[in-house]
Formats: C-alpha cells, sequence, structure tokens
C-alpha cells in the first residue's frame, strides 16, 4: 500500500432470508471492480451465516479510486442493496479528502475517517 491508499471496512446486515441476493450482488460487484477498476488494489468479502451479513475489505490506490468506484461501481447497486440489507457503519483508512468525506455522508451511510498513524507491510 502507498500512503495515498485508502481502505474501507463495512458490514452489510441481510434482511431474513436475503443472505444469498446480498452475496450475489456482492460477487457482481467484485467481478466489475476487477475487471473495470484499476484502482481497486484488493477486495475481500465475507460471508457470516450466523450474523446473516457481509464483511467487505476494500483496498483502493487512492482518493479517486474509490470516487470511481462509489459512483460508476457501487452507486447503481444501492437502490437494490437497501431493499434486502442494512449497512452498518463504513470506516475509512487513509487521507480522505474533505469532498469525498461529505460525497459519502452524503449517500446516507455511517462512515467514520481515521489517517494513517503506524505499521507495516511485509
Amino acid at each position: 500500500m502507498t500512503s495515498n491508499s485508502i481502505t474501507v471496512v463495512y458490514k452489510w446486515a441481510a434482511k431474513p432470508g436475503q443472505l444469498d441476493a446480498l452475496s450475489a450482488i456482492y460477487k457482481g460487484v467484485t467481478d466489475a471492480m476487477k475487471a473495470n477498476e484499476p484502482g481497486a488494489l484488493a477486495v475481500q468479502v465475507y460471508a457470516s451465516e450466523e450474523d446473516n451479513a457481509l464483511y467487505v475489505r476494500d483496498e483502493f490506490a487512492d482518493a479517486g479510486a474509490v470516487g470511481f468506484h462509489l459512483s460508476e461501481t457501487a452507486g447503481p447497486h444501492f437502490p437494490d442493496l437497501l431493499e434486502i440489507a442494512t449497512p452498518g457503519a463504513f470506516y475509512f483508512f487513509g487521507n480522505v479528502p474533505a469532498e469525498m468525506k461529505q460525497a459519502v455522508r452524503g449517500m446516507g451511510l455511517a462512515a467514520e475517517f481515521s489517517e494513517h498513524l503506524a505499521g507495516f507491510n511485509r
């Protein structure tokens, strides 16, 4: 990861009986990200039948890549997602510009933003 990279971690809680539908949407989103988003460095989606939820970790090269993802790939799926699931908090880790913070909050997401303090990659 670079100093410009942004990690986003979040949860979608499926409505009763909707975990398979939620999973299908996310498989499609993941495929679209892999094919069309060179700034999406990594995506991991975890399903929990026990919690009836998906947990997601996205890694983006920079804020521009996050913006592209939200407007072009993720945004069009939001109406369908909201019909079958409830979003949890979205945690953004990295240097997120103020205008992006405002846009994320404008989407109605409970979002928290934290800048990098310390760490390393091997």
